[in-house]
């Protein structure tokens, strides 16, 4: 069966704030300048916002320059921060660092406490009014090459293949969307970028990424407990003093809370978990005493790319560009990227409109990374550049070196510091390390790992290929049990991977559930032999997140 190709001006992948911003200037830039533009984009969820999944603190300014009449439009920013509190936390107490002695990049005066989610989903209905031709339930699968090497589109996912690789009775092949100029939005470590980034060698002048892993729940909590716009971060316990993470809670609209985790993933033991040191967190009673009497609704997990400025890869190869966290565009000093997304979507949707008016096609768009160098997102980047590095030093230390960083120097230090390696180098191995006791969840206020895959509302059809794809099906036992004693089994925040055994205990096998899978990437970035390569599956498959 043939695949059916259809042509565009521009084809977008992924339904995000980078894709949906890039969409909405193509077409505002049409209108303005009474021109033509064919623009389509594909999103691997069922609907747009399905896999979003962010804190989420937004910064309005990004937002704010593509739509300024935001508010009268009905953008869903309902709770803008009204208090910040940033706690040092130790087992059962700790402190609150006055918010005078925090770095500017935790103040978040002006900000909004958001579902990005939801305002995906309003970013859609504006892209969709402007003439975008959107397609959820389409994944991006695979990269389409014009003879000369030039990027020339993608292929969505074939649907109905079955586990063993054959055609099953529902099979279809996969579109061919053909495009002057194609632009990736998949997120962080996004399946097509990170083909890109090797075929067109994107990260020859680029330091490591270094990533995280962000978990999170929504509760809805007792009203007399809810405070609109309230900010927390945390620091400190349940983490040891040399293991990058920290907690926040943030207060929505309608008595709902968001409260999350985020570990950095150049931890050394692999013993840790960050689904259950999440579960710890809330335990503490700065979290805990708003939580008690409420209701967990929903869950989800997602990496994020934390190493800033120096691993931002090449943005441009012939024929298409990376937006977003698909290459890696976040302030982790600020814990923030959607500004970000919306800023570089924006961008290089400016640059891309010239050149198709121009009549190029296929070419480098070099005006986009450019424009982005003279822009304010450069210097806010510029300005956070020291963050991970010195906090790769451990909390303390860390902390007073990036404050004398911020406070001192204004983010203008005479010097870069850089990322010492990728984060799947950095494991120990396990005869080295001490195994962590956690305590079982009580149901109420912690819950385990299945329970939680539930509320994430995933969903993959159980006969299909396996998108989680192993290079040497040996390793997992040779390498990752016998070395590591099989850290995918802690890593991932889905019960996907499980080591089972024969009768006798015997004969070790690595079983990967992979209808669990809520698509964090964890896995991929983290395995450390990177024998683990996440792939998309059908489309409209994985979680579905309401209000995250």
């Amino acid at each position: 069966m043939q695949r059916e190709s259809m042509e565009y001006d521009v084809v977008i992948v992924g339904g995000g704030p980078a894709g949906l911003s890039a969409a909405i200037r193509l077409k505002q830039l049409a209108a303005e300048k009474e021109g033509e533009i064919n623009v389509c984009l594909i999103e691997k969820a069922a609907e747009i916002g399905g896999h979003i999944l962010s804190g989420a603190v937004l910064d309005p300014r990004a937002l704010a320059e593509l739509f300024p009449d935001w508010e009268s439009l009905g953008a869903p920013l309902k709770a803008p921060v009204s208090e910040d509190r940033f706690l040092m936390l130790k087992e059962g107490g700790g402190f609150q660092i006055p918010n005078w002695m925090l770095p500017g990049c935790f103040h978040n005066a002006g900000n909004h406490v958001i579902s990005l989610g939801n305002l995906c989903r309003w970013l859609g209905e504006q892209a969709e009014a402007l003439g975008v031709e959107i397609y959820p339930g389409f994944a991006g699968a695979e990269v389409l090459y014009n003879e000369e090497g030039s990027v020339k589109g993608v292929a969505t996912g074939d649907m109905g293949v079955l586990k063993d690789g054959s055609q099953g009775p529902a099979y279809q092949p996969g579109m061919e969307l053909l495009a002057k100029y194609t632009l990736f939005a998949e997120g962080c470590r996004g399946h097509l970028g990170k083909q890109l980034e090797e075929k067109f060698n994107l990260r020859e002048n680029a330091e490591a990424q270094v990533y995280g892993i962000g978990l999170k729940e929504l509760w809805e909590v007792k009203p007399e407990k809810h405070k609109s716009g309230l900010v927390i971060h945390t620091g400190g316990w349940p983490l040891d003093p040399q293991t990058y993470g920290g907690g926040f809670m943030y207060h929505m609209e309608d008595n709902q809370v968001s409260v999350g985790f985020v570990a950095g993933l150049g931890y050394s033991n692999p013993y840790f978990s960050p689904y259950e040191e999440f579960q710890r967190l809330k335990t503490h009673p700065a979290l805990r005493t708003f939580l008690e009497g409420g209701k967990r609704i929903a869950y989800g997990a997602r990496a994020l790319a934390a190493g800033g400025l120096q691993s931002l890869p090449k943005l441009i190869f012939p024929g298409g560009v990376l937006i977003g966290d698909d290459a890696g565009f976040l302030n982790a000093a600020r814990i923030k990227g959607s500004h970000c997304a919306i800023k570089t979507g924006s961008l290089a949707a400016e640059a891309c409109f010239d050149a198709v008016a121009a009549g190029r096609s296929s070419d480098e768009l070099d005006a986009y990374p450019e424009a982005f160098r003279s822009s304010w997102l450069f210097d806010e980047l510029h300005k956070a550049r020291n963050f991970k590095p010195w906090m790769a030093r451990g909390l303390h230390q860390g902390s007073l070196l990036f404050g004398i960083d911020q406070i001192v120097f204004r983010g203008k230090a005479p010097w870069t510091l850089h990322h010492s390696a990728a984060d799947h180098t950095k494991l120990k191995k396990a005869a080295d390390c001490q195994p962590i006791a956690y305590p079982k969840p009580d149901g109420v206020i912690t819950f385990d790992r299945l329970s939680s895959v539930y509320l994430s509302n995933t969903n993959h059809e159980e006969d299909q290929l396996c998108h989680l794809t192993l290079k040497d099906a040996a390793l997992p036992i040779t390498v990752n049990l016998a070395l590591y004693d099989a850290p995918e089994q802690r890593y991932c925040p889905a019960g996907v991977y499980e080591i089972v055994r024969d009768d006798a205990g015997d004969n070790p096998r690595l079983q990967i559930n992979a209808q669990n899978c809520v698509h964090c990437k964890t896995c991929d970035i983290k395995d450390p032999t990177q024998n683990i390569t996440w792939v998309v599956p059908q489309g409209g498959e994985g979680p579905n997140y309401p209000n995250m």
